[in-house]
């Protein structure tokens, strides 16, 4: 073997067909240190400041790949090269919207403020929950008391919170059952409850939504309810929730000012 070198054999690479990457875990999130004495305590004001300056800087990375995308795209003309290319730039917009909807997640809510009725917004959210789970939606069980009451919301805003929660029940410990949705008028308060069975619950339901990033997972980084709870309160509203452990079920409850409708003939 002197003055040779040895000849191992080397898989071949198909480029236009790039190697599936490994799945990664659901939960890369390491369980916390016992000792925190060292973790720096970080306002969470700075924190999304962060997250909203660091997503900014990728996306506009992320739009030059776009760009020089598209530039290559014209020049090749190749059939094959052209479908891969319409892959990466699918790829990158995918990772465009998910860095769209993380700042979203921590941006402050600026509602318009408009007098809707009570039972309009609740049936506008029932077309929404139908077209954005329509898998799902015979798993709800809807019942309305409403009568004229009529609330002063961004109905669009308000909707996203709503539609939170279902997104929400349907992805974390589905149980066996329906989920119950219950919107009525309670004196001057317009509640609506959200009761979803569960096969496993072990957070605290103090303070819900005010722990955000508790609950991470590939895909979502626990800033969900904290958006929710941040919509219900710049409309002046309270958001909270209970878990009995004998039902197995977790109840939603979103609470928010209601007025009567004025009168036709005022």
């Amino acid at each position: 073997m002197s003055g040779s070198r040895a000849v191992t054999n080397r898989p071949t690479i198909n480029f236009r067909t790039p190697p599936r990457m490994p799945e990664l875990s659901q939960n890369m999130v390491e369980p916390p240190s016992e000792d925190r004495s060292k973790i720096p305590n970080v306002a969470w004001s700075d924190v999304i400041r962060f997250i909203r300056q660091f997503s900014h800087d990728l996306r506009n990375h992320l739009n030059a790949v776009e760009l020089q995308s598209a530039y290559i795209s014209e020049l090749e003309r190749d059939e094959e090269l052209t479908v891969e290319i319409k892959r990466l730039r699918e790829m990158v917009s995918g990772l465009t919207s998910v860095l769209q909807s993380l700042s979203k997640a921590v941006s402050e809510s600026e509602p318009g403020f408009i007098s809707y009725r009570a039972a309009d917004f609740v049936e506008d959210l029932r077309k929404k929950i139908d077209h954005d789970f329509s898998r799902e939606d015979q798993e709800i069980t809807w019942n309305i008391q409403l009568g004229n009451a009529v609330l002063d919301i961004d109905p669009q805003l308000l909707q996203e919170a709503f539609t939170e929660l279902f997104a929400n029940a349907f992805r974390h410990n589905r149980g066996t059952g329906v989920l119950v949705a219950t919107a009525r008028i309670d004196g001057n308060q317009f509640l609506f409850t959200l009761e979803e069975p569960k096969t496993q619950f072990d957070l605290s339901t103090e303070n819900w939504g005010r722990r955000p990033l508790q609950k991470l997972s590939q895909g979502h980084y626990g800033l969900g309810l904290n958006r929710v709870r941040a919509i219900v309160e710049v409309h002046r509203g309270k958001m909270y929730a209970e878990y009995n452990p004998k039902t197995s079920v977790l109840t939603t409850t979103l609470a928010l000012p209601a007025s009567s409708a004025p009168s036709k003939d005022a």
